[in-house]
């Protein structure tokens, strides 16, 4: 801000006009000391469900510790349905309920500058606001949104539903200076649009030379800057140590858990800084003792966990969320504006999101680099940890609600400035425990991997490329990832040294909602894997970019395919015998101590391809022509279908209802067995056909066997498990 007015009380204007020195404190003896209880909170992001128990929280508090003041640090907006439902409206609801004192405004409270209505909410939430929003370094003059709501000035009279620079608080006889601060990043990664932001420390250090001018000498910082962030822009640490005439900063930004408060030149005059995580999951609180001077001499903090199982409710929080809960519910059953046509995987084990591509994972990977370039159009790439992916959509109309049930945690979006080295290092951390399962393990998009699981750890990456070039190690690339990843989460010892350099920035917007907003943005959802992830196989004959290598290299780790030859033969057609092996063992059906097949051409066959057929013609799998099986005798596309339906009958032990007509049109006079389990095979996406044909004659190739087979054990299988 360029102009700072100061507004006097007549009382403090008189006793200046009568004696040229810092004014006292008329209610209280200078040699008194003076203990302050700070309640805090910061980066709520629309999170009100708990409202009630967070209330009754609150007031127990305030009763137990009534010099007390509660202070917010921004980042009210965007995370949940209620922000998207009522953009604030409820929040500031709630925050007037409980008597906040102060806030500040966060970045996110920028998000909404690009549409159609621009800062308009904002604007009604600061006008709805039963106590004042202090603001130092943000400028609003040449938003006509803000007319009338901004002075320029630091008050000890302020009015509710007006920004202030500062506001002077008095609490039982005491004068505390009261200022905030936003995060110049703003501007890149938010929409700010007419709003403008100015530098944290000179705004700071004018603040504060305003309220000592006034003989205030405690003073409390709200900031939105970030209590370990980016120290090329600003943080708390940072702040602290340029403007140490600051007694306490309360702050957000980062979403940091400081379960005790940080200090700055803790032996001399201590600038003390809290933080309450994220998303109304604690409420902070912080007890400071100041002696007569203003330097805090003892403090302790601490948070405040709310929710719980038997946690206190307050009536009156809940009456005022009861009717926005309501609509958020109906909310949560309504479709996002996508319909998939597949299963979007987000299983466990083998195939699932915690150990290899899956679509779900590469949807969301895609949605995150969206949104990133949207931000920063040097973003290339965009990697989600397999672990932060909690569930699985099934095929038709996507609901809100199933978008939230699969990235619940409301992760915001990172941006990381990353060397190609590094980036390599994140990869092969990513993989270090394939084919076992890993939270760490990293879906991506803009990129390819090619990694070898038979190499030692940290050695095992093949090939990594961006855009179709392999990584340069030299190289800086910028990625999209979460917060959570992009602060080392999960052991990325590479990430973490890169937020610790400063190299990451935080533009928020919460996982869920790119994920919904890019689904709404295809409509129709159709996407199976892609080869993005790949596991080497030591296959000659089979190249990385066939369109059946993930499905020969997801067999293969799963201990399906023999590996005594370096080929896999992958155009050659599939036998009975070869087809019965590999039913049997995708099904992990017994085969010791089986009687015998009645069949009498199997004797040049091992003993093992024996007994196997004999247990899956126990289990009525596969059937012969009267003592003949056949063994050497193509599978035709029909016949395999066939067999698989069996082997799902058998694995789930029901019939399998075709849920309508199959939808290939060359089925001709085919029997209704072999209709009913071609559809079954589209219905199940096991497989797809081409253009609306099945090809039911056709012989079924060992690539397309690895294709069926890793399908029936994902889409069958493992979801009959995770049901």
């Amino acid at each position: 801000m360029t102009t700072k007015l100061i507004k006097w009380t007549a009382a403090s204007a008189l006793l200046l006009s009568a004696a040229s020195i810092t004014p006292t404190i008329a209610a209280a003896d200078q040699t008194d000391k003076f203990s302050l209880t700070v309640l805090h909170s910061n980066d709520t992001h629309g999170h009100v469900g708990n409202a009630p128990e967070r209330a009754a929280v609150v007031k127990k508090l305030k009763k137990e510790h009534p010099a007390n003041l509660l202070l917010d640090a921004g980042d009210v907006f965007s995370g949940t349905l209620y922000f998207n439902e009522f953009e604030g409206e409820v929040d500031m609801k709630i925050m007037n309920y409980l008597g906040y004192d102060a806030m500040t405004f966060g970045n996110h409270e920028f998000d909404l500058g690009r549409s159609e209505n621009g800062h308009g909410s904002l604007a009604k939430m600061v006008k709805a606001a039963q106590f004042p929003i202090v603001s130092s370094n943000v400028d609003f003059s040449k938003d006509p949104l803000f007319d009338g709501l901004q002075n320029d000035i630091i008050t000890d009279s302020p009015e509710n539903g007006q920004i202030y620079n500062g506001i002077i608080k008095e609490v039982n006889g005491e004068k505390i200076g009261i200022f905030g601060l936003t995060t110049e990043e703003v501007v890149s990664i938010s929409s700010p649009e007419k709003v403008t932001f100015t530098n944290y420390i000179a705004e700071a250090k004018e603040a504060v030379s305003a309220f000592e001018a006034q003989g205030i000498n405690k003073i409390i910082a709200i900031t939105h800057i970030g209590f370990d962030d980016n120290k090329a822009i600003d943080n708390d640490q940072e702040l602290a140590k340029a403007v140490p005439e600051i007694d306490i900063i309360v702050g957000g930004h980062t979403h940091s858990k400081l379960t005790e408060p940080a200090v700055i030149h803790a032996d001399t005059d201590p600038v003390v800084i809290v933080q309450a995580n994220e998303y109304n999951k604690f409420l902070g609180q912080l007890d400071v003792e100041f002696d007569s001077n203003g330097v805090i001499t003892s403090y302790s903090g601490k948070l405040h966990e709310i929710g719980g199982e038997g946690a206190e409710r307050d009536a009156g929080a809940a009456e005022i969320l009861a009717p926005y809960t309501k609509q958020v519910e109906e909310r949560m059953a309504s479709p996002v504006g996508a319909t998939s046509e597949v299963f979007l995987n987000g299983l466990r084990n083998l195939g699932g999101v915690r150990a290899s591509e899956t679509n779900l994972g590469n949807l969301i990977t895609d949605g995150m680099l969206q949104k990133a370039k949207e931000i920063d159009s040097d973003v290339s790439i965009a990697f989600q940890n397999g672990g932060g992916i909690r569930s699985s959509i099934d095929k038709g109309e996507i609901t809100y609600g199933e978008v939230l049930t699969v990235l619940p945690f409301g992760n915001p979006l990172a941006i990381v400035e990353i060397s190609g080295a590094e980036l390599k290092s994140t990869f092969e951390h990513a993989v270090k425990e394939y084919p076992k399962e890993s939270g760490g393990f990293l879906h991506a998009a803009g990129m390819k991997l090619l990694f070898d699981p038979s190499k030692p750890v940290g050695s095992r990456i093949v090939s990594l490329e961006v855009d179709g070039i392999e990584v340069t190690d030299s190289k800086m690339y910028k990625a999209a990832t979460n917060v959570f990843t992009a602060r080392g989460g999960d052991g990325f010892e590479a990430l973490g040294k890169a937020y610790e350099a400063g190299r990451v920035s935080e533009p928020g917007f919460s996982d869920w909602e790119n994920f919904a907003d890019h689904l709404k943005s295809l409509k129709t959802v159709s996407k199976g894997i892609e080869g993005r992830i790949l596991a080497k196989v030591p296959f000659a004959d089979v190249t990385t970019d066939n369109w059946s290598y993930p499905y020969i290299s997801d067999l293969y780790y799963r201990d399906l395919l023999s590996t005594e030859t370096d080929a896999f033969k992958p155009g050659n057609k599939l036998t009975r015998a070869q087809a019965t092996s590999f039913i049997v063992r995708a099904l992990e059906l017994p085969t010791d101590h089986v009687t015998a097949s009645p069949f009498k051409d199997l004797k040049d066959y091992a003993a093992a391809t024996q007994n196997e057929i004999a247990a899956a013609y126990a289990q009525g799998i596969v059937k012969g022509h009267g003592d003949q099986f056949q063994p050497n005798q193509p599978v035709t596309r029909a016949q395999f279908a066939q067999m698989i339906k069996r082997a799902y009958e058998n694995y789930t032990d029901k019939p399998y209802t075709a849920a309508s007509s199959t939808p290939f049109g060359d089925l001709g006079n085919y029997n209704k067995e072999a209709k009913d389990a071609i559809a079954m095979m589209a219905e199940l996406n096991i497989a797809n056909g081409d253009q609306g044909h099945y090809m039911p004659s056709a012989s079924t190739t060992r690539q397309q066997t690895a294709k069926l087979i890793s399908n029936f054990i994902l889409n069958i299988k493992q979801v009959e498990k995770a049901k």
